[in-house]
């Protein structure tokens, strides 16, 4: 091997992933909701929010009201988490090797010296670990949809959106199989793309976050055991919900994790949808549909100069594919845990982050994908002038009206217009000698003849008009 300098010893920030290396200004938000010392706040959150819950429910002997001062002094414990504060729980939990043994006694620490430390009990009382985390990633995850997630991928549905409105009466050659087929409008083609998207949106957006708090195996056995007066299901449900999470009463040790499979598929599927997109922008692009905006500076290739290449929808394509890998996994493992309890879901759930910074990643490429891109009518006009041959489908289409009308002579449309057509080079002055031949009404017969492959999009406007949100 080389006798080079070890990065790991130059600075131990140097990142072993792109989420925290080349793109962390695209996915850096997302640290605040699904990063480690995020956990570890969110559990600081939840346990303290049990102590001031227990207090307000008196659902201990011996607790008593809290005063404002002593709850906002609990509450100031998660809101200082900061680099110190992630250092010395750091040191804690290389004494427990337990991370949340290591919340317990870092709040424990904090209360100690103060009017709360004969409650300081109270903290992780008849809790197992479990009950900690599953209200904290619910939290974390929740947090992360609503407020990174969600919003991102609804201003991309909402640039896709306006470009199909842009667009909507662009006429543009389909190519169905890759086939020159009916012409639609380049706005159409992609208020299809917004529809699709926006549904999923809509899933993401009535998603429910469950939890649970009901010890080591869901029975409330440590609970009843100490204090069998209190209605323990009654304490339970209410913090669940005083947390604004969905109360799941029937439970293991772990909350089942359900939600966040029926969560994540939706969010894969998402990411399908835009792949989809980035590969059709794609496609475009190299049919010259599109022109993409020049950037002062921007190499496109180290060889050729004249290039300017889509790399904003391939990077979102690699994104996509590696967060629906991830997604996908983590919806398969995390419904299942042997029988009470094993720790799989624990090493599976720290990889939800990268799961959705890939995919941020992939949408905040596709928004500065779509941003560069210009419509070149003129080669989509080409296109469709060089393409005449689609009209053979509205000409059988009006001989098989007509035929059933009683007109004598339409015989076998379908395969007259393929005769003629199929495998042939066609003009218009092909199509329009082949309807003068046809004993079609004069009205019919001159809408046929004027019709053109560009003319020839049906309804296309009027759908991205009464049916795009």
């Amino acid at each position: 091997m080389n006798d080079w300098t070890r990065l790991a010893d130059i600075t131990p920030t140097i990142a072993l992933g792109p989420l925290d290396g080349r793109y962390r200004g695209a996915v850096a938000d997302l640290v605040d909701h699904l990063s480690e010392p995020a956990l570890n706040r969110m559990r600081l959150h939840v346990e303290v929010e049990w102590f001031i819950h227990l207090c307000a429910k008196d659902a201990v002997p011996g607790v008593r009201p809290l005063t404002d001062d002593e709850i906002a002094l609990l509450r100031s414990i998660p809101a200082g988490f900061d680099a110190a504060g992630i250092a010395e729980h750091g040191e804690i939990e290389k004494v427990t090797i337990h991370d949340v043994k290591a919340v317990e006694y870092y709040i424990k620490r904090r209360i100690d010296g103060t009017s709360l430390a004969p409650l300081s009990e109270l903290v992780h009382f008849a809790c197992t670990s479990e009950d900690i985390n599953n209200l904290s990633y619910a939290l974390m995850v929740k947090g992360a949809v609503e407020r990174v997630w969600l919003p991102a991928a609804t201003a991309l549905v909402g640039d896709v959106a306006d470009l199909a409105r842009a667009a909507k009466a662009v006429p543009m050659l389909s190519r169905t199989h890759g086939q020159t087929a009916t012409p639609t409008t380049l706005g159409k083609e992609f208020a299809v793309l917004a529809h699709r998207l926006g549904r999923q949106l809509d899933r993401v957006g009535r998603q429910e976050y469950l939890g649970k708090i009901n010890g080591a195996t869901g029975t409330f056995g440590a609970h009843t055991a100490a204090v069998p007066g209190t209605d323990w299901i009654d304490v339970s449900r209410t913090f669940v919900e005083h947390l604004g999470l969905t109360w799941n009463p029937l439970t293991t040790q772990i909350e089942s994790h359900d939600w966040q499979a029926e969560l994540y598929a939706d969010v894969a599927r998402f990411g399908r949808i835009l792949h989809n997109l980035a590969t059709d922008v794609w496609t475009y692009v190299s049919l010259g549909y599109f022109a993409q905006a020049a950037v002062a500076g921007a190499i496109g290739s180290s060889a050729m100069p004249h290039k300017i290449n889509p790399i904003r929808f391939e990077n979102a394509e690699a994104n996509l594919e590696i967060s629906a890998a991830l997604l996908d996994t983590l919806g398969a493992t995390l419904v299942t845990s042997r029988m009470q309890r094993d720790l799989t879901d624990s090493s599976s759930q720290r990889n939800i982050g990268p799961a959705f910074g890939h995919s941020l990643l992939a949408i905040d490429n596709v928004r500065r994908g779509l941003k560069a891109l210009t419509v070149n009518e003129a080669q989509l006009a080409a296109d469709l002038d060089a393409s005449w041959e689609v009209l053979a489908e509205p000409i059988q289409s009006a001989m098989r009206a007509a035929s059933i009308a009683g007109v004598p002579g339409m015989e076998n449309p379908y395969e007259r217009l393929k005769d003629l057509t199929r495998g042939q080079q066609i003009d218009a002055q092909s199509i329009r000698t082949f309807v003068d031949g046809l004993e079609l009404p004069t009205e019919t017969k001159d809408r046929l003849a004027a019709l053109t492959p560009g003319g020839y999009v049906g309804l296309a406007e009027t759908l991205v008009d009464r049916f795009l949100r």
